[in-house]
């Protein structure tokens, strides 16, 4: 009996050992091991983020009271855009957009109104509509001593006030004659201020920096500068210009048509209205572009 049970359960195990071994579930209703693999993986054909424009070196035209702005704008957008470098030069935007007319190798113009771009854009020299990307007020500065005296915007007419301009063409001038003529409309202040405003007047500078600086040094008793400038300066006081009487400048900038570099540029004049650009030029005390 019990060899007949021994060799019984030799039988039994002799059979399990010739069955297939037990086998992996089937796959077919899963990803395979290398379909799991590359959704774990890293893609390698993610789509790029949008381009701004290819690298470029750009030679920005701007006026003169973006000098300071333009500095740290130009070192934020090469370090946001490796490869592209911008070269800064600055002074009237009237002189400026005369430059543009005769030849002169810019790539993107920013002026201190809408008027001189325009003009460019009038004559087929942009590439594109003028764009609107800041704004400014106006306010009076006197040397840090104040030897006249100035204490109101009426004080400019006074005589013996030296006033100190800038050219006829220049921006801030024809922003400051539009606030004297509003001005001279003000309870309080005589009927011939503006005439008297005028005769005061004994330099006009080539732009606004140049204006400041000679408030700077004394060779003025007072000028009309843009809210910016006086801000970056620590050699004058401010005189405020009542709001009924103060001239919003508006900037305004274009791509130069005969750039050789398009869309770099159009790609910077676009970054100039965004949220980096705008902090940098709300910091130094300019206004969001009216839209």
């Amino acid at each position: 009996m019990r060899l007949r049970v021994a060799l019984l359960l030799a039988a039994l195990a002799l059979l399990a050992a010739c069955q297939p071994a037990a086998s992996t579930p089937s796959n077919s209703g899963s990803p395979s091991a290398s379909a799991s693999a590359a959704a774990i993986a890293p893609s390698s054909s993610t789509t790029p983020e949008p381009t701004v424009g290819p690298p470029a070196a750009l030679t920005i035209y701007g006026a003169a009271s973006l000098k300071g702005a333009l500095d740290q704008l130009k070192a934020s957008y090469e370090t946001g855009h490796p490869g592209t470098t911008l070269t800064i030069s600055t002074d009237s935007s009237a002189t400026l957009r005369t430059q543009i007319e005769q030849g002169a190798p810019a790539d993107v113009f920013l002026s201190a109104d809408v008027n001189n771009p325009k003009k460019l854009v009038d004559g087929g020299l942009a590439d594109g509509e003028l764009v609107d990307f800041a704004g400014n007020l106006l306010t009076i500065v006197v040397p840090t001593a104040n030897p006249a005296k100035i204490a109101t915007p009426v004080d400019l007419a006074r005589t013996g006030v030296k006033v100190v301009a800038a050219g006829d063409e220049v921006p801030i001038t024809k922003y400051a004659n539009q606030a004297i003529g509003l001005l001279a409309g003000l309870p309080g202040y005589p009927a011939d201020f503006a005439a008297k405003y005028t005769a005061n007047v004994v330099s006009k500078e080539d732009n606004v920096k140049a204006l400041i600086a000679k408030i700077e040094l004394g060779e003025g008793d007072a000028g009309i500068v843009y809210v910016t400038d006086a801000k970056a300066s620590s050699k004058v006081q401010t005189i405020e210009i009542p709001p009924q009487a103060n001239v919003p400048a508006v900037y305004a900038g274009v791509v130069v048509k005969a750039s050789t570099h398009l869309a770099a540029a159009r790609a910077f004049l676009d970054w100039m209205g965004g949220a980096e650009a705008q902090l940098i030029l709300t910091e130094l005390g300019f206004s969001p572009p009216q839209t």
